[in-house]
Protein backbone atom coordinates (compact mmCIF):
# COMPACT_ATOMS: atom_id res chain seq x y z
CA UNK A 1 0.00 0.00 0.00
CA UNK A 2 0.95 3.67 -0.31
CA UNK A 3 2.50 5.48 2.59
CA UNK A 4 0.51 8.63 1.74
CA UNK A 5 -2.43 9.72 3.81
CA UNK A 6 -5.33 11.85 2.58
CA UNK A 7 -3.73 14.86 4.29
CA UNK A 8 -0.44 14.29 2.42
CA UNK A 9 -2.26 14.25 -0.92
CA UNK A 10 -4.35 17.31 -0.13
CA UNK A 11 -1.27 19.25 0.96
CA UNK A 12 0.33 18.71 -2.47
CA UNK A 13 -2.76 19.58 -4.50
CA UNK A 14 -2.71 23.36 -4.00
CA UNK A 15 0.93 23.51 -5.08
CA UNK A 16 0.17 21.35 -8.11
CA UNK A 17 -2.85 23.51 -8.97
CA UNK A 18 -0.83 26.69 -8.46
CA UNK A 19 1.95 25.39 -10.70
CA UNK A 20 -0.57 24.21 -13.27
CA UNK A 21 -2.44 27.52 -13.11
CA UNK A 22 0.81 29.47 -13.44
CA UNK A 23 1.91 27.38 -16.42
CA UNK A 24 -1.50 27.81 -18.06
CA UNK A 25 -1.39 31.55 -17.39
CA UNK A 26 2.16 31.83 -18.75
CA UNK A 27 1.23 29.85 -21.86
CA UNK A 28 -1.89 31.94 -22.46
CA UNK A 29 0.10 35.12 -21.87
CA UNK A 30 2.71 33.99 -24.40
CA UNK A 31 0.03 33.22 -26.98
CA UNK A 32 -1.62 36.59 -26.45
CA UNK A 33 1.73 38.34 -26.81
CA UNK A 34 2.34 36.50 -30.10
CA UNK A 35 -1.08 37.47 -31.43
CA UNK A 36 -0.61 41.09 -30.38
CA UNK A 37 2.85 41.24 -31.98
CA UNK A 38 1.45 39.73 -35.18
CA UNK A 39 -1.36 42.30 -35.21
CA UNK A 40 1.15 45.11 -34.58
CA UNK A 41 3.35 43.90 -37.46
CA UNK A 42 0.37 43.66 -39.83
CA UNK A 43 -0.86 47.10 -38.79
CA UNK A 44 2.60 48.59 -39.38
CA UNK A 45 2.77 46.97 -42.82
CA UNK A 46 -0.65 48.31 -43.75
CA UNK A 47 0.25 51.75 -42.43
CA UNK A 48 3.46 51.79 -44.48
CA UNK A 49 1.52 50.73 -47.59
CA UNK A 50 -1.09 53.45 -47.08
CA UNK A 51 1.56 56.14 -46.62
CA UNK A 52 3.38 54.95 -49.72
CA UNK A 53 0.17 55.10 -51.76
CA UNK A 54 -0.59 58.60 -50.44
CA UNK A 55 2.90 59.71 -51.52
CA UNK A 56 2.32 58.16 -54.97
CA UNK A 57 -1.03 59.94 -55.29
CA UNK A 58 0.60 63.24 -54.31
CA UNK A 59 3.21 62.81 -57.03
CA UNK A 60 0.53 61.95 -59.58
CA UNK A 61 -1.51 65.01 -58.60
CA UNK A 62 1.58 67.20 -58.99
CA UNK A 63 2.19 65.72 -62.47
CA UNK A 64 -1.47 66.22 -63.39
CA UNK A 65 -1.37 69.87 -62.30
CA UNK A 66 1.76 70.43 -64.39
CA UNK A 67 0.20 68.75 -67.44
CA UNK A 68 -2.98 70.82 -67.09
CA UNK A 69 -0.90 73.98 -66.79
CA UNK A 70 1.10 73.02 -69.90
CA UNK A 71 -2.12 72.35 -71.84
CA UNK A 72 -3.59 75.68 -70.79
CA UNK A 73 -0.40 77.46 -71.89
CA UNK A 74 -0.49 75.69 -75.27
CA UNK A 75 -4.18 76.58 -75.64
CA UNK A 76 -3.35 80.22 -74.96
CA UNK A 77 -5.47 80.41 -71.83
CA UNK A 78 -2.48 81.12 -69.57
CA UNK A 79 0.88 82.73 -69.94
CA UNK A 80 4.01 80.83 -68.92
CA UNK A 81 5.32 81.64 -65.44
CA UNK A 82 8.89 82.85 -65.47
Amino acid sequence: MNDYTAKDLSDNEPEDHEDSDKRAFDEMNSQIQLVLQDMKDKFQTMSDQILSRIDDMGARIDDLEKNISDLMIHAGLETPDK
